[in-house]
């Protein structure tokens, strides 16, 4: 294994529909259009390469200064319990400094893996969900 970390946006929607569906992360990976709106209106995208393979990816939005959000974490589930997602994690912090406040939404399949690689649980949240 050869994995290189990448901060960019030259990512194809075929790529991302491929980790997104062999990480189990529940996202329309089917809607091409809409990956590529993801990738394109993303402040911060940073990926896991193995030999030019996609491998995993984190996706966020942020100000830059307060707050961002973790839209997306998702590894090919050949390449999980690496420490890719966690060194995906780190490199998304060192870029935004100490400043900011990294906030996610967990699956409840993930609820277990965010407070081992770093992350506080909070109660204190409210969302409107998406229609579609």
């Amino acid at each position: 294994m050869n994995i290189s970390y990448k901060t960019t946006t030259e990512i194809r929607s075929e790529d991302l529909s491929r980790v997104f569906k062999a990480s189990g992360i529940r996202r329309s990976f089917d809607d091409l259009p809409r990956l590529q709106r993801m990738i394109d209106n993303a402040d911060i995208i940073i990926s896991a390469w193995d030999d030019g393979k996609l491998i995993g990816i984190t996706r966020a939005i942020t100000d830059y200064c307060y707050c961002c959000y973790l839209s997306d974490l998702a590894v090919d589930s050949e390449y999980q319990n690496e420490g890719i997602g966690k060194e995906l994690v780190r490199l998304l912090q060192e870029q935004l400094g100490e400043e900011v406040t990294l906030l996610l939404l967990a699956s409840p399949v993930a609820m277990e893996y965010y407070p081992r690689i770093g992350f506080e649980t909070v109660d204190n949240g409210f969302k409107i969900t998406r229609k579609r």
